[in-house]
């Protein structure tokens, strides 16, 4: 698909401002929304939006695919719907331990837990939650069921539960959902309000001319709804349910022993005998909440590389063939169109080279890999096509700010040569710099992090693949940061370079 020359900001809604150390789909979404308007932006990229468990990473640790995360659920607007009270809802208390740019999930889950659970409490069912029930049933039964589930079994995974019910044997499952209907009716009105709210937000940027760029990780957590419900539809063992294959990625630029994701890996024989029926299922999810949706780990469609489960590193794998074509020619026919970007870093071959563009997906360029002295190097801007969408970096990398405090001097004169300056030096705001070349460049798309624009430092990263732990946590602490001569700065560079 070839997008119009456009260009938009990353940012996960758990990185807005809230009083409840989390952000959410409340006021200041809207606020954002504003400033995207008010700096010409059409595009709004976000990650994935799911319930997120173990280190709340949105690509490794979903308990759905199809679920939203409830913990986005703004509870201002829970007491406009005249569930919660506005003298009710405290803030999150202080701690001296915090920092009130990073989420501490240990204190915001309880925290929020109680508010929305107090809201359940006095919610009465409506005609619009009936609908949606039944509109969402084909994940929302298995979903709130698992996730009652799960806290009847203290977390545990779900291999782990009564054999019968790990199993899904009906007589099991008709019992307790009976035994834990009011639980698993918590759980499908914390849904309903997610997607009430996400849909109202939404439908508020669309009417500003602002398209959604939503997120597809290609895998899904073990202990997720969607292996327990499905677990034909990946490699495990018949027996004991566990894992027999994991996926990563092997040694690459961002670890010298590759990266081991913990994820199962697909069953494709399988999923190819029913069509593709769960991953036709999965796209239609995304796109009932986005405009675009952003094919995380793209090169997985077309070989994957699997890892016996128990490695302690991803380096002895082996890529595996994927179905790539047949399944995208299948998921065309099924949608009638593939609003699709594919992220297509790390090993790229041909043959994945070859996929993308059979499909006419825009891929992905970095501009903080472009400096490593190879002039053939294809994040360098004059190597670009128009069916491509610059990055300064994604999620997964450091900030404008932070790669320049590190990078070496030679890398930094690289910088100043490719950009006409005598030396390094001369460079004032490597974060504009970046966002000037980006937004020049012949790319249709440029999206840059909101991290860029506020010109923060590496503590802003929100993701460091070569580590599971503190991540996914960052957030700005107030919208009055997003202020007018901002947007106006951003809006002139927007302008100049027809975006």
């Amino acid at each position: 698909m070839n997008f119009e020359r456009s260009s938009g900001i990353i940012l996960q809604p758990t990185s807005l401002p809230s009083r409840f150390g989390i952000g959410d789909l409340g006021k200041s979404a809207y606020q954002f929304i504003d400033f995207l308007e008010r700096s010409g932006q059409t595009l709004w990229q976000i990650l994935p939006l799911g319930p997120t468990g173990y280190e709340h990473s949105p690509y490794t640790m979903n308990y759905s695919a199809f679920a939203g995360n409830p913990l986005m659920i703004s509870l201002e607007n829970l007491v406009e719907d005249g569930l919660l009270k506005a003298d009710e809802l405290t803030p999150l208390p202080h701690s001296d331990e915090d920092d009130p740019n990073l989420v501490n999930f240990n204190r915001v889950i309880p925290h929020k837990t109680q508010f929305l659970k107090l809201a359940y409490s006095r919610f009465e069912v409506t005609p619009e939650y009936e609908q949606f029930c039944q509109e969402q049933s084909e994940w929302l039964e298995d979903y709130a069921l698992f996730m009652a589930l799960l806290e009847e079994n203290e977390g545990k995974n779900w291999n782990q539960w009564e054999r019968a019910i790990a199993l899904r044997e009906p007589e099991a499952i008709k019992t307790t959902t009976e035994t834990l209907k009011d639980a698993i009716n918590y759980h499908k009105f914390l849904q309903f309000k997610f997607f009430q709210q996400w849909k109202a937000l939404r439908t508020y940027a669309n009417n500003k001319n602002i398209k959604i760029i939503g997120d597809i990780s290609i895998y899904v957590c073990y202990n997720s709804a969607d292996v327990w419900a499905n677990p034909q539809c990946f490699k495990l063992d018949p027996q004991t349910l566990e894992k027999t294959y994991i996926a990563g990625v092997p040694p690459d630029y961002f670890s010298a022993t590759g990266q081991l994701w913990g994820n199962p890996v697909y069953n494709w024989d399988y999923l190819q005998k029913t069509n593709y029926e769960w991953w036709f299922k999965r796209f239609k999810a995304t796109l009932q909440y986005a405009d675009f949706v952003r094919v995380d780990h793209f090169r997985g469609f077309e070989a994957y590389w699997q890892v016996p489960a128990g490695e302690e590193t991803a380096i002895n794998g082996e890529w595996i063939k994927a179905p790539g074509e047949d399944f995208f020619e299948k998921l065309k026919h099924h949608l009638g169109s593939l609003p699709v970007l594919a992220e297509d870093l790390g090993i790229i071959t041909p043959e994945v080279e070859e996929l993308r563009d059979r499909f006419d997906f825009p891929g992905m360029r970095i501009l903080l890999f472009a400096f490593d002295g190879d002039t053939n190097n294809p994040y360098l801007p004059h190597h670009y096509v128009k069916n491509c969408a610059v990055y300064i970096g994604t999620h997964d990398n450091d900030t404008a700010i932070g790669w320049w405090e590190k990078a070496s001097h030679e890398e930094k004169q690289r910088v100043a040569d490719y950009l006409g300056y005598s030396s390094p030096e001369e460079i004032k705001e490597i974060n504009w710099v970046l966002l000037r070349l980006g937004f020049a460049s012949v790319a249709n798309l440029a999206i840059v992090q909101l991290q860029d624009i506020l010109g923060l430092d590496n503590r802003a990263r929100m993701n460091d693949p070569s580590k599971n732990e503190d991540n996914w946590r960052w957030r700005y602490t107030s919208s009055d940061l997003l202020t007018q001569e901002l947007s106006d700065r951003v809006q002139k560079i927007t302008q100049l370079y027809s975006r």
